[in-house]
């Protein structure tokens, strides 16, 4: 491999955009941070210009319309994780998640309003800081994903659990951001998720009739869910999450009665070529440098702004998301639903450790519970903080000798499945 490519590898592998970006909005934001919102909230078309109720600005271009694409990847890794030799399967194996994703709400949200009761319980300022509540229930997805990379390995099934938890995770915080912090300026309308289904519909459709181009799927099927999402008052960035998995992958064929692949070569060659892959193959480097435009617009925080409230959100999201994902995951097993193969308790810590990292996202919703001063600029405070949990996570990892090998067995297992 030459230079140039082993640079880009590198560069993508590591997410250096990402964590560049995260730093270049820190430091711009607090140098000038009236220089720093004048940026991001740029009005790309004029300060007239609207679509269906929203300003054209940066921050919306970024957070609404870039963030569909990653997490429409992060939706095909998913997908790929539950084919057939995949880490999630079989589909009783993917219950574990979800129950670990039910313990990263409640596990961050009952200790958030622990804390709160414990050092405002008897103050008048309770009820505003209670509301916080919803901030540590989130997870930064980006970062998680390139932490858990970084913590288990490529391709260890823990990352793919975390992914599944952390994507169904904020598929709940849009939720409850809609239910409990709902911007008057636009209400929830739900019955434009009627077209999200619908653009489900479509996508099911285009499969049936073997449509092997991942274009369509997007252009039609994405743009339903995306535009019913948006007029719904639901975070659009999730609009590719229930359209990806409908993109035919190499198994479709082998359903469909027709000669498949059979050497491992072969296999590998067609399964480069599927839809499935090919979305991923072609947008990835578009994704991963455009995730610097993401940290950036929403990690220019103010330091300095730090009180109680800081280290009760910081608080929840350690030890809520760590006890919680683990506490509801090894009650999914005493249930019936094993964890994927290749995990234990010390996979689940570090999985709590790593969903702990709020970071932008947690900052989304410390926008909407607080709507200022004297607890909104701490609150963002604690999230970003949370960033810090990646070095925390890494060495916990690193103690209990997470990495175990169980990425090569997966490949292998995903090739003979296949």
């Amino acid at each position: 491999m030459d230079l140039p490519r082993r640079a880009l590898s590198l560069t993508q592998e590591y997410s250096l955009p990402l964590i560049v970006g995260v730093f270049a909005g820190l430091i711009f934001g607090n140098i000038d941070q009236h220089l720093y919102h004048v940026l991001v909230d740029f009005h790309v078309l004029g300060e007239d210009t609207t679509f269906l109720g929203h300003p054209l600005t940066v921050h919306f271009l970024v957070n609404g319309v870039f963030m569909v694409f990653f997490f429409g990847i992060a939706a095909k890794e998913i997908t790929d994780s539950l084919l057939p030799g995949g880490a999630l399967n079989p589909i009783r194996t993917a219950v574990s998640p979800l129950m670990g994703t039910l313990g990263g709400v409640f596990g961050p949200a009952g200790v958030y309003l622990l804390l709160a009761f414990i050092f405002y319980g008897r103050g008048e300022d309770f009820p505003a800081v209670a509301n916080g509540w919803g901030i540590p229930t989130a997870t930064d997805i980006a970062l998680a994903w390139l932490v858990a990379r970084l913590a288990f390995g490529q391709g260890h099934p823990a990352v793919n659990f975390l992914l599944l938890l952390a994507v169904v995770d904020d598929g709940i915080g849009l939720g409850i951001i809609a239910i409990f912090y709902p911007d008057p300026h636009l209400p929830v309308k739900p019955e434009w998720l009627l077209l999200t289904v619908a653009g489900m519909g479509v996508a099911w459709g285009m499969r049936r009739l073997k449509v092997r181009s991942w274009i369509p799927y997007i252009a039609v099927a994405g743009v339903m869910s995306w535009l019913g999402l948006l007029k719904a008052a639901v975070e659009p960035a999730l609009a590719l999450a229930p359209i990806v998995p409908f993109l035919p992958s190499t198994v479709d064929e082998a359903r469909d009665g027709r000669t498949g692949p059979t050497t491992p070569e072969e296999q590998l060659q067609a399964r480069s070529h599927s839809p499935l892959e090919q979305f991923e193959h072609q947008l990835k480097t578009f994704v991963d440098f455009g995730l610097f435009f993401f940290a950036f617009v929403n990690a220019g925080v103010t330091f300095g702004a730090i009180n109680v409230v800081t280290f009760i959100v910081l608080a929840s999201l350690i030890v809520g998301k760590t006890v919680g994902i683990a506490f509801f995951s090894i009650a999914g097993t005493w249930l019936g639903f094993p964890l994927p193969h290749g995990m234990n308790i010390r996979h689940l810590v570090v999985v709590g450790l790593v969903a702990g990292m709020g970071l932008t996202v947690a900052l989304f919703v410390a926008d909407k519970a607080f709507t200022g001063p004297p607890f909104q600029e701490p609150a963002k405070m604690g999230a970003l903080l949370s960033g810090l949990i990646a070095f925390l996570a890494l060495g916990v990892a690193a103690v209990l000798k997470v990495k175990d090998g169980v990425s090569e067995s997966t490949g292998r297992a995903r090739e003979a499945g296949e």
